[in-house]
């Protein structure tokens, strides 16, 4: 068994090891495939043999060398990197299994690559959730942005490229002209970029000044899709659907409100933040939150591309998320946490179900659903439990995270943030439950058998048969990511 110290670099040296494997492994697609599916599976070996460790409180770490003073290459594994880990590794195996229906099925180019970059891409996320300071995330946050931007472009088309460079620019922008100078005021004013138990902030700035600095990190963390820095997120959607699962559930937008958390607990800490002045310093962000919220919900209603509506659903969950931690409650904090979680399963659920409509019914829109559901059962079922999830309905994962998200916001009685939960689900229901009514309860038009019958290939229904499946059993069996939460600093741990 792999000492933890080992385990920790054997989590981003597996899968960039993989891809250097599937590459070679080019001209033979089912002993490349094969490589794929056994580097996920072996990533996510190594990720489980940390957890013990960690839910006994050990915070297993190393360092691979110091660029100047106080800034270093370091990784270490507490709680909030165990679970987004955690969810990367553990859906990478489905997404890649996925992936192969997928790409088969449609003809895709250039599968070597894609398979290629996506196990890059993991590696890189690895290096997210395992860094022990704001530098390290810094760099490997950087790495994910260039890896995932030949996903991004597969296609090769003009409107890929279009998007691309709109997906590169916003997200290179933005940690560059905010999260740069952030990290380096941080390491000017503290000596260090640590992530450490209760933050480093502590007497070192006023109300005003935390306010400014939390500012410059929400936005520079442009992954995190926070108005007015979203829309690189639905110019993504130009990518094949496994990509889209990628952004939206595995990697990127989860490496987004990770960091923010991550830098809400581990470099301002929350009593820091709540104490700063008769306001807390980040109640502008609660405010900021709740509008991208309420407003990307609106958007996503009244969008009938399919991809584009769960694009600005994403916008709006991952809101979810920023407004719970900046409400700085324990139980808003635990909500946030979970919510990764339950977004990761429930979204990816959801694109998942768009892509094998489109693979196996050629269909795109929102309104060319009618009775999609008689021919796609399974695909539609899954569908539907990962709408739930994302209105927070029960029996799916995304209520217990929602009802978390709400008791905190009571608790602390900040009306604004009860009022956007209650008008957002509202919204969600408005724009998730028609389609559900249409695929099961609209006869299809004549029209609608043209393009073949049943279900899309086996791969691609047992894969969003699982995520489903997995969005239910987090509604039953909370159990460990809510320890995970638990232990974070300010809230038990």
């Amino acid at each position: 068994m792999l000492q933890a110290e080992h385990a920790v670099l054997a989590a981003m040296a597996v899968p960039a090891s993989g891809a250097l494997l599937i590459a070679l492994a080019g001209r033979w697609p089912n002993l490349r495939e094969a490589i794929t599916l056994a580097t996920a599976a072996l990533l996510l070996a190594v990720v489980l043999g940390l957890l013990p460790d960690v839910l006994a409180g050990a915070r297993p770490a190393v360092t691979l060398g110091a660029v100047l003073p106080g800034l270093s290459i370091a990784f270490s594994v507490e709680p909030l990197g165990m679970l987004f880990a955690l969810i990367a590794s553990g859906l990478w195996i489905v997404n890649s299994l996925y992936s192969i229906g997928y790409l088969r099925a449609n003809g895709e180019h250039k599968q070597t690559r894609f398979f290629v970059c996506f196990a890059l891409s993991l590696a890189a996320t690895m290096g997210i959730a395992f860094a022990g300071n704001l530098f390290t995330l810094f760099v490997f946050y950087e790495l994910l942005t260039l890896l995932t931007y030949p996903l991004v472009t597969h296609h090769g088309t003009d409107k890929a490229r279009a998007g691309g460079r709109l997906y590169l620019g916003l997200l290179m922008g933005t940690s560059v002209v905010f999260l740069l100078p952030a990290l380096v005021f941080i390491w000017h004013t503290t000596g260090t970029t640590d992530f450490t138990a209760g933050g480093i902030l502590a007497g070192k700035l006023g109300h005003a000044g935390l306010a400014a600095l939390l500012a410059l990190c929400v936005f520079g963390i442009g992954k995190a899709a926070l108005m007015p820095f979203h829309r690189w997120l639905p110019a993504a959607m130009v990518a094949p659907t496994p990509v889209s699962a990628l952004l939206h559930a595995v990697a990127v937008v989860k490496a987004g409100v990770f960091s923010v958390v991550k830098v809400i607990l581990y470099i301002f800490g929350l009593d820091t933040l709540a104490q700063a002045g008769l306001h807390g310093a980040a109640d502008w962000l609660v405010v900021v939150a709740g509008f991208t919220i309420v407003a990307a919900s609106i958007v996503a209603l009244g969008a009938d591309n399919l991809k584009r509506r769960l694009a600005y659903s994403t916008i709006s969950q991952l809101a979810y998320v920023l407004m719970a931690a900046a409400l700085l409650a324990p139980l808003s904090v635990v909500g946030a946490v979970l919510h990764i979680a339950a977004h990761a399963l429930g979204k990816i659920t959801l694109f998942f179900a768009a892509g094998s409509i489109y693979t196996a019914a050629h269909k795109t829109e929102v309104s060319q659903l009618d009775g999609i559901g008689r021919r796609m059962p399974w695909t539609m079922a899954a569908f539907s439990i990962g709408a739930l999830s994302m209105i927070g309905l029960p029996p799916a994962a995304g209520f217990v995270s929602k009802w978390y998200m709400l008791s905190g916001a009571m608790a602390t009685q900040h009306w604004l943030a009860v009022g956007v939960i209650v008008l957002s689900t509202l919204l969600n229901a408005g724009y998730f439950l028609p389609i559900i009514y249409r695929a099961f309860f609209v006869k299809p038009a004549a029209e609608a058998h043209e393009h073949g019958h049943g279900e899309a290939p086996l791969p691609m229904v047992i894969a969003l048969t699982l995520t489903a499946t997995g969005t239910l059993l987090m509604f039953f069996l909370p159990d460990l990511p809510l320890a995970l939460a638990r232990q974070l600093p300010g809230l038990g741990g």
